[in-house]
């Protein structure tokens, strides 16, 4: 059994280093406490950090990600010592990266209890991703290698395309965690259904962590909407609407941990003795023809 953490994430709006690191420490020791193994914090959960630039660069959309930048090789160090500390796998949510190439991507690194493990970029852009913020779309899936088991990371929008996952799937990993930043009801309604479908469909177990409440300094940041959720198929053994948790429905805008658990061995043997064997079963669509 795995011992989950997925934070319900409030938007805060931290004006210095220290308050910054004290906030993310003491969320963290907060889950390591509780038990968890595995934290998860959600997409664009770096871009925090820019509540440390001066008002008028915060609060300029392409100023506020340009502003981070000489912060991130110190959060980096932060993020690793957090984990190295608690003995946790920390995802400590994303970030936009500027590159070599002079484009920024949005990138979610993976902590370890050794140091880091690697990162993956969203692959899928948004339109505001796209064609406001000029983000732009990273290259190829990772799964990585823990001591839980393979785990693969698809960030946001990038749930809401099968083949994604299945490419995770078919490379080994048994979870997936989705960070995501939503501002409408309907957007935290699509990658939550994306999460669970890309759960069903591949049989494996997948883990969301949203950003929450609202956030008036950041024009990428402004509004959130969300819930945390830990999904996996429903199938004998597993919960009958898939769904293993979810973060409290009465407080949407509170930041939160939602505490759960998972056995990837029960996951497993759903590929083998489920009442349906969707995974195995998937190559058959391919070999269907049109009738005309």
């Amino acid at each position: 059994m795995i011992r989950l953490a997925a934070c319900q994430y409030a938007i805060e709006l931290l004006e210095t280093w220290d308050a910054y690191a004290a906030h993310l420490q003491g969320l963290c020791a907060d889950a390591a406490q509780h038990g968890a193994q595995l934290l998860l914090l959600p997409e664009y959960a770096g871009l925090v950090l820019s509540g440390q630039l001066p008002a008028e660069q915060r609060s300029d959309l392409q100023g506020s990600i340009a502003g981070i930048q000489p912060l991130i090789a110190r959060w980096f160090e932060l993020c690793q010592g957090i984990a190295r500390a608690h003995g946790v796998y920390l995802q400590p949510g994303t970030m936009p990266v500027l590159d070599a190439d002079g484009r920024y991507r949005n990138r979610a690194w993976l902590f370890g209890p050794q140091g880091v493990l690697g990162y993956q970029d969203k692959l899928m852009m948004t339109r505001f991703e796209k064609e406001q913020w000029h983000i732009s779309a990273g290259q190829g899936l990772t799964v990585f290698d823990t001591e839980m088991g393979r785990l693969g990371i698809l960030i946001c929008y990038d749930n809401e395309f099968p083949m994604l996952a299945r490419r995770l799937a078919e490379g080994g990993a048994d979870l997936i965690l989705a960070p995501s930043c939503t501002d409408t009801e309907a957007g935290y309604h699509r990658v939550r259904i994306g999460a669970q479908a890309r759960a069903l469909e591949n049989q494996i177990a997948v883990l969301q962590s949203p950003t929450v409440g609202l956030a008036p300094w950041s024009p990428a940041l402004d509004e959130n909407i969300g819930r945390a959720g830990l999904f996996v198929p429903p199938d004998h053994g597993m919960p009958a609407d898939g769904v293993v948790a979810q973060s409290d429905r009465t407080a949407p805008g509170t930041g939160q941990w939602l505490f759960c658990a998972v056995d990837l061995d029960a996951v497993r043997r759903v590929r083998r003795f489920g009442q349906v064997l969707i995974r195995e079963d998937w190559p058959q669509q391919f070999a269907l023809s049109w009738q005309t």
